[in-house]
Parts: structure tokens; sequence; C-alpha cells
């Protein structure tokens, strides 16, 4: 599957790509050319705009009914789609955005957003917004700024999502462990001793490479992984941490990473090496459908019993610049946030619904479905969510390297120490644009 229009695409199997670290380093884009790009127009005024997204059939196959009911209500605006696994999205993104003719409209993440806005690649919606194309209003938990960077309106959020604890519910029970929101880290690691001791299996299938696990602790600790224009934290404080992952390997509390990487890309958790696994929430479904047990979501660990920084985070419409036909791609991104009919039909394939009027529309009858909604409601509840750090132009380039180095650094290819300062080189130049 490379790509594919709205008759591609109608069957396939769910394939879900693990959350933490999923992000991969894109080539920088070139000089950035100056003609008019994307979109295009007829003599009776129907208009064709260009979507693009990440993803699998199975999202193509909903996200072509939602195509259907858009194009239903506005019949002078044909969407011509466009998809690829998320290495493949990028890629072409990137020659399509440095050749001056981007997709009109495309999904995005807020790891891109600085980076692409320097490109000049970014349309500000703000504008569409205040001539009444697009409506920022009935978002739920404050879910409308998270694509606002320095006061412009670069994205805007289709589906939520929050780290969490994923837990083989029947080892979690022979272990004796029930994780409860304000549990500590000196909690979970005696957790983690008690569901190696009493059911023989790895507590948690491994800290190293999980950078979105990493940032929230250090949002614990009154730091953050990005601020607005680099590295929040130190190589100190990295140490620390990939030191803190060694010595859960080497104790057993931690899974083997040899044996991780030979069952990828079956997760550590459903092949049971594992008796839990650090994620996003909205991927639970992952796991229902590689292993035979049965999964629950749990709470993060804190450091004071209170904080667990987390937020909501959230795939996101973007727009090109560039794009002929602005207020037909504001009143397709509106359609795609508000219409309860979208939410009908993408359930939480992308997430939980940002906005109420699609939350209210979705009622999950799956009982993975139904487990998300209620973490995330617990969450709203508990009052744990803060609100995101923007990502520095670089960010990409930055969790590519985390991710890579880390594994390298499980797999023994790496000292921690050499692991942290190759980090930190690769990131100096990564952000140094």
């Amino acid at each position: 599957m490379q790509q594919g229009g709205k008759a591609e695409g109608r069957t396939g199997r769910r394939t879900i790509l693990k959350a933490a670290g999923a992000s991969l380093a894109v080539a920088g884009l070139g000089a950035t050319a100056t003609a008019c790009g994307g979109g295009s127009g007829s003599g009776d005024g129907t208009v064709t705009i260009r979507y693009s997204w990440w993803g699998a059939e199975d999202r193509a196959e909903r996200i072509n009914k939602t195509i259907d009911l858009f194009e239903k209500k506005y019949p002078k605006i044909k969407v011509k789609t466009d998809f690829q696994p998320y290495t493949d999205f990028w890629k072409k993104f990137n020659t399509q955005a440095s050749g001056g003719n981007p997709p009109d409209v495309f999904q995005n993440a807020i790891g891109f957003l600085r980076k692409y806005d320097a490109k000049n690649v970014l349309l500000d919606l703000g504008g569409q917004v205040k001539a009444g194309n697009l409506r920022m209003d009935g978002f739920r938990a404050g879910l409308e700024k998270f694509g606002e960077v320095d006061g412009k309106l670069l994205g805007v959020p289709v589906g939520s999502n929050s780290m969490a604890l994923v837990i083989d519910k029947p080892v979690y029970a022979r272990a004796g462990v029930k994780p409860e929101q304000g549990w500590t880290w000196d909690d979970f690691d005696e957790a983690m001793t008690r569901v190696r001791d009493r059911t023989g299996r790895a507590g948690d299938s491994g800290m190293y490479g999980v950078m979105y696990l990493y940032d929230l602790y250090l949002r614990q600790n009154g730091k953050a992984f990005f601020t607005e224009d680099g590295l929040g934290f130190t190589e100190a404080d990295l140490t620390r941490w990939w030191t803190r992952a060694e010595k859960g390997v080497k104790s057993g509390l931690f899974a083997d990473p040899k044996k991780v990487a030979q069952i990828k890309p079956k997760s550590a958790l459903s092949a049971e090496l594992a008796g839990s696994e650090f994620t996003w929430d909205n991927f639970t479904v992952r796991y229902t459908s590689e292993g035979k047990s049965e999964y629950g979501l749990a709470p993060l660990p804190t450091t004071d019993g209170r904080r667990t920084g987390q937020y909501l985070g959230s795939l996101m419409l973007s727009a090109s610049k560039r794009t002929r036909h602005p207020e037909e791609v504001a009143r397709f991104i509106d359609f795609m946030v508000h219409d309860p009919g979208v939410a009908r039909i993408m359930g939480y394939d992308r997430g939980v619904p940002t906005t109420q009027a699609q939350y209210d529309a979705y009622t999950p009858t799956d009982p993975v479905d139904k487990a998300i909604a209620a973490y995330e409601e617990s969450l709203v509840t508990a009052g744990v969510l803060e609100p995101i750090t923007p990502h520095p132009n670089g960010a990409d380039i930055c969790e590519a390297a985390f991710l890579r180095i880390a594994e390298e650094m499980a797999l023994g290819k790496r000292s921690v120490d050499d692991a942290v300062r190759q980090f930190f080189t690769e990131s100096k130049t990564a952000l140094a644009g």
C-alpha cells in the first residue's frame, strides 16, 4: 500500500504503529518554490482539493466514507485523497513541499508545526476562523489551543489521546498489583518486582525509547523534553533516566531488549514478554488484536503522588499556505471536526473525538473503546491535564534520534554515557536549524 484514492483501500486489517517514539527522521525541505500549488477548479465553479494522511487501509476506508458525507453537503467541493504508511507519507510530503505543491489539507502532528511553519508551508487558519468558515468552539478539554503556535492557528485537532500504562490484567491480578491514580514511581518499581517474582514475567516492556513518557516524567519535575526553542533537560537528567532503565533490564524488571527486537512488530506485552507497556491510550486496540489476554489502562506513576504531567495529544489537520482554495479547505476541516456523522464513521481510529458534538455522537460499544473513553474522562475528572509545550523546529529529528539511540543502547551497542552524548550532539545540530 503506497497511495490510494477513494476507490482504493476499502478493506484491510488494522495496522497500528506503537506511539512511543513513532515519529521518524524526515529529510529537511529544500528551497521553497514561489509558484502557487494545490487544488484545481472547473468552469461550473466546482473545485478539487487534495487531502493526504498517513495510516493503513482500514483508516482509508473510514476516511473515504467521511468524504462521501462531505461531498454530499458541499457538492461543489471534490476531495482527491492520498495516503501512505507513516514514513512514506513524510518522504512524499517533503518532496511535494520542496516543489511548491503540497496537498491542500493534510494530517499533521505537533512535532512538525514549527518545522513546516519555518519553511513557509503552513496556512494560518486564524483568518478562516474570523471569516466564519472554521469554528474553533465546542472542543473538549482545551484542545482548541493544541494547534496554536506563536499566535497562529497551524492545526486543528481531530482526535485526542494521552499516555497510559497498558497492563495485562490477569498478570497484574496474579501479582496482586492494582494501580491507582497518584501512585508513585517507587510504587511502580515495587509493582514491577511483584510481577517478576510472582508471575515469572518482566514487569514492563522497557522504558529506553519512550520519549513521550520521559517528557511526562520531566514535566512532573518542573521541566519538559522540549522548550519552544530547544531541549528542556540536561545530559545529567537523561543519564539518570537511561541508567534507571538499564538497571531495570539487568534486574529483570523490564523485558530483555534483544527478545523484544526479535518479536517485532508484535509488542512485548502481547507476546507475553512483559506485564505492561507505556503507550498512547488509543493504541490499546493493538494489544487486543495481537494478544490472547485481557488488557486494561492504568494511570501513570507520579513523582509527588499528584502531578502526572499529562496532556491530551492529538492528530491534527493542517492546510497548505499555497492552496488556491483556503475557504473550501477551511470548510472541509470544520466538517471533519464538528460533523456528528464523521464521528460515527471514524470512531476512535484517530483517538477520541475532540469536539463535544462528535464525542456525544459516537457511543462506543467495543470494550476497548469504552476503556479509552473512560480513561480520558478520568484524566479530566482528576484534573491532571496540563497544556502541552510547543515543539521547536527540529523536534521530529530529535525524536527520531531518541528512539534510534535508545534502541542501540538497549541492545548493548552503546553505553549510557555514549548514548547521551550522541543524542545531545545530534539534537544540537537538528535544533540549530
